[in-house]
């Protein structure tokens, strides 16, 4: 269930990304990232006005840090962006599922199960399958690295916070710490400017209630039940959701190898997860016979 749940928000990430392309196409990014939380923050907070109390100085801490990556994730993944290629950013930024495991190693030693390494390894390669690893600057894919460095840490940190306190309350102040930060970002570059026109409303209401406040939610929830590991493969198939979501509603078109890219993407989500392995194998066992 956790892992299907991860899956159900990468689905919701590539819905709305036709959306948020062409909205940050007429209002600046950083704003609407602020916006976007700031919308998050308010859908939460009626749900966690009772609970917002259970959370001690260690949680409130836990929940603004996680919030702070967020934001830090995402403003190194667009100043990257900006200096090097489309597709180098997207497989860096995939890249975030080999470095959750090695980053669980390296603070706690956790030790990854040999499955879920084959699903690492099988969903880097679909990643590059899919992106095309166009080469960029170094510069900019350094940016770009440390943003999926930021991802993988706030993957990791969650897997550890997130059996301890509310998950509702936890998530709000992660939406919270995310909007300021966002807030302060934009205010510097001086993109603060109220948001007009259906377009960019439209794509905040979705991600601000949809892609953040319950993507979150699920993710803080999810992560009392499945491993760091697993939840950064999930969200390796954002960019397929993105293409197939991209090929019917804006007809995008991958390609054999990009269409590949995404079959052994999938392939590796599954490997990793041996109930859904057995699951899959029975189904072929029973569709033989």
């Amino acid at each position: 269930m956790a892992l299907l749940a991860l899956l159900l928000v990468t689905a919701i990430w590539g819905v709305t990304f036709v959306q948020v392309k062409d909205a940050v196409e007429i209002y600046p990014l950083f704003a609407f990232l602020a916006v976007r939380f700031m919308i998050a923050s308010a859908a939460l907070a009626p749900f966690a006005a009772g609970r917002i109390r259970c959370l001690d100085r260690r949680g409130l801490t836990a929940g603004a840090g996680l919030g702070g990556l967020l934001a830090l994730g995402y403003a190194l993944q667009t100043a990257g962006l900006s200096r090097t290629t489309v597709s180098s950013t997207g497989f860096i930024t995939g890249l975030c599922v080999v470095l959750t495991p090695v980053t669980a190693f390296v603070l706690f030693r956790d030790r990854i199960s040999a499955p879920a390494w084959l699903g690492v390894s099988l969903a880097t390669v679909g990643l590059a399958m899919l992106t095309g690893i166009d080469a960029g600057s170094a510069a900019g894919d350094a940016l770009v690295l440390g943003g999926a460095g930021a991802y993988a840490l706030q993957i990791v940190l969650m897997e550890r916070y997130a059996p301890d306190y509310d998950p509702v309350a936890l998530t709000l102040v992660e939406m919270i710490a995310a909007c300021l930060g966002f807030t302060t970002i934009a205010a510097a570059r001086g993109e603060l400017t109220l948001p007009h026109g259906w377009t960019v409303w439209g794509a905040l209401l979705v991600t601000g209630v949809f892609a953040s406040a319950l993507a979150f939610l699920i993710q803080t929830w999810a992560q009392r039940h499945t491993s760091a590991t697993r939840t950064a493969l999930a969200f390796a198939a954002e960019p397929v959701f993105a293409g197939f979501f991209g090929y019917l509603l804006a007809g995008d078109r991958l390609g054999a190898l990009g269409w590949g890219g995404c079959a052994v993407i999938l392939a590796g989500i599954v490997i990793s997860e041996p109930a859904a392995a057995r699951t899959v194998s029975s189904a072929l066992r029973r569709g033989r016979g």
